[in-house]
């Protein structure tokens, strides 16, 4: 499939599809339009559930929670109840709502835990039982649905429960990501009978995944609440194995475990208010702040005319945010995260460092403190949702890297999230996505680990009209920028906005990452300009919906670069 991209002179090929369709054509196998609701996720099934969800009288954030509970057992490479999430909720009458289910360091965890013979080993934190923090998706996901939907919770978890119990097939996203993973995963012998056949042979694409042990844990959630998971059964069963495998959590661990309620962060770009998610999500600052810088040039003449250099921009926009993010970022429970960050003025000094000609190879953090005094209060997949009655929702929910920390504990069929790798494990050392922290990101017990995830609301004049996220680490800011830059400086369909390629710099490594599709006449002008470019084959996945107001019309997109499925009646 292609988009006739003329003001760039390029042709875009969206990565794994096949075939050369014009972009109207093409945009119908990952796009869908409906007057009442629609959804998008990364997974039919998912996406089909949302629908079940709403056919049974629920609104958006009962499809919302139906399809990350259904990815849970389809997509569990990416997102679970062993992780966490990012709820965002744009409510019916108007208010907006920000659910905090991010994962808990453990109470024993402490800033040393990773040393070996005083030097870091990333390997612990990433594989294994001390990567596990207290997964916390479980807790946003119910208080979701009590306080905002219209559903039974129970029968929002049973009917995810049949889709473990009954069996899925297996998609070649999944297969591939089993093979990639298969070392690791052999070394856990819950995965054996779960992820893996009862010998420990590969699934592969095609053949049915069975998961008995999860359904069963999804039944008692069903039957008895959360607390079947946080304090009881579950939580039993988990620390038991931790305690004889070297792991740090506890029963106290789960049973002090609460979502936490947090207040939106609503900036403005553009005459429209952008709603995003505050601390400890790094997601909403940074979108912010990147829009602030971003206000100070006309995007949209400079694309048309200068496209290197409308590149070029974008680019050193990202790069001084993650400067900014390294250093400052953290649990605003623990760290104090000043608002400056997002303050007008702040953008406006940093645009000024953007050389129109060259890039800027010593990029630092900066200093918004004299701005504002004031501070914020104390692998993954992203799900969009919206109804008729004006309810908007935007999850991102991860376990972090593929398949998590690759624990599932024998008996429960709940992959674990690896989500202590997410802390900065010694300063200066890199994560699993290359990502650099500072103190204010240092391990400590019961904090949250910094997140990148950026589940994004736009209102214009209060009303919702565009709500989109991402997968991908750090790369899901930058995805949430290059979608709100196409819908609004350039006027894009919003099937455009998330299927044409992207760029990404996060501050360190110095490089920009292209997808690539990036034209050549782009990439070369942008070496020119002295950037180091690195190719990859596609940048993570988002989904989106968006809204035309004159006309009444929801339009839902699942990325192309995946096989998901946006729905809507």
């Amino acid at each position: 499939m292609r988009i006739n991209l003329r003001l760039l002179g390029c042709w875009a090929v969206f990565l794994l599809l096949a075939g050369s369709l014009f972009a109207q054509q093409a945009a119908q196998t990952y796009s869908a339009t409906g007057k009442k609701c629609m959804v998008a996720t990364v997974h039919p099934v998912a996406t089909d559930a949302a629908l079940e969800a709403f056919e049974a009288g629920g609104n958006a954030v009962d499809a919302a929670i139906a399809a990350g509970l259904t990815l849970g057992v389809v997509d569990g490479f990416n997102s679970g109840i062993g992780g966490g999430c990012f709820i965002l909720i744009r409510h019916a009458d108007g208010s907006l709502h920000a659910i905090d289910g991010r994962e808990l360091a453990p109470q024993s965890a402490n800033r040393d835990m990773y040393l070996r013979d005083g030097k870091p080993d990333g390997s612990l934190s990433q594989n294994g039982p001390l990567a596990v923090a207290v997964p916390g998706a479980l807790a946003g996901y119910e208080q979701a649905v009590r306080e905002f939907g219209k559903s039974s919770f129970s029968d929002l978890i049973s009917r995810a429960a049949d889709v473990a119990q009954n069996g899925f097939v297996i998609n070649r996203p999944f297969a591939g990501n089993l093979r990639s993973e298969e070392k690791v995963l052999r070394q856990f012998r819950g995965n054996w009978g779960s992820l893996l056949k009862s010998d420990g042979s590969l699934y592969s694409a095609g053949e049915s995944l069975v998961q008995p042990d999860l359904a069963k844990t999804y039944r008692g959630i069903a039957e008895q609440g959360i607390d079947w998971f946080y304090r009881g059964p579950f939580s039993r069963t988990c620390a038991k194995w931790f305690a004889e495998n070297g792991g740090l959590l506890t029963e106290a661990d789960f049973a002090n475990y609460r979502a936490v309620t947090r207040e939106p962060l609503v900036t403005e770009y553009r005459g429209l208010q952008i709603v995003g998610f505050p601390p400890p999500s790094s997601g909403g600052v940074h979108v912010a702040q990147i829009l602030n810088i971003l206000e100070n040039f006309d995007l949209a003449k400079m694309y048309r005319e200068q496209p290197v250099t409308f590149h070029h921009v974008v680019v050193e926009a990202m790069k001084l945010a993650f400067a900014d993010r390294a250093f400052w970022l953290g649990d605003p429970d623990f760290v104090s995260v000043p608002r400056g960050l997002i303050n007008k003025d702040y953008g406006k000094k940093l645009a000024a460092q953007i050389d129109l000609k060259k890039a800027n190879p010593g990029a630092r953090h900066g200093d918004p403190l004299p701005f504002d005094d004031q501070y914020f209060r104390k692998h993954t997949t992203h799900i969009a949702t919206a109804d008729a009655e004006g309810n908007w929702v935007a999850i991102t929910t991860t376990i972090n890297t593929t398949f998590g920390s690759k624990v599932v504990v024998p008996g429960t069929g709940v992959m674990l999230n690896n989500q202590m790798d997410d802390f900065a494990i010694a300063p200066g050392i890199p994560n699993a996505f290359g990502l650099v922290g500072a103190e204010a990101n240092a391990i400590a017990p019961g904090k949250r680990p910094l997140s990148s995830m950026s589940p994004t609301i736009v209102l214009k004049d209060g009303e919702p009209i565009l709500t989109l996220g991402a997968a991908g680490g750090p790369t899901i800011i930058n995805q949430v920028i290059w979608g709100i830059i196409r819908s609004v400086d350039l006027e894009m369909g919003v099937a455009d906005a998330v299927a044409l390629p992207r760029m990404h710099h996060q501050w360190s490594p110095d490089r920009v990452l292209c997808e690539a599709a990036v034209d050549s006449k782009i990439r070369e002008g942008l070496q020119a300009m002295g950037h180091e470019i690195t190719s990859a084959r596609s940048i993570a996945v988002g989904q989106a919906i968006r809204f035309d107001m004159a006309t009444g019309l929801f339009t839902g997109v699942h990325d192309p670069r995946t096989a998901g499925k946006a729905a809507g009646k």
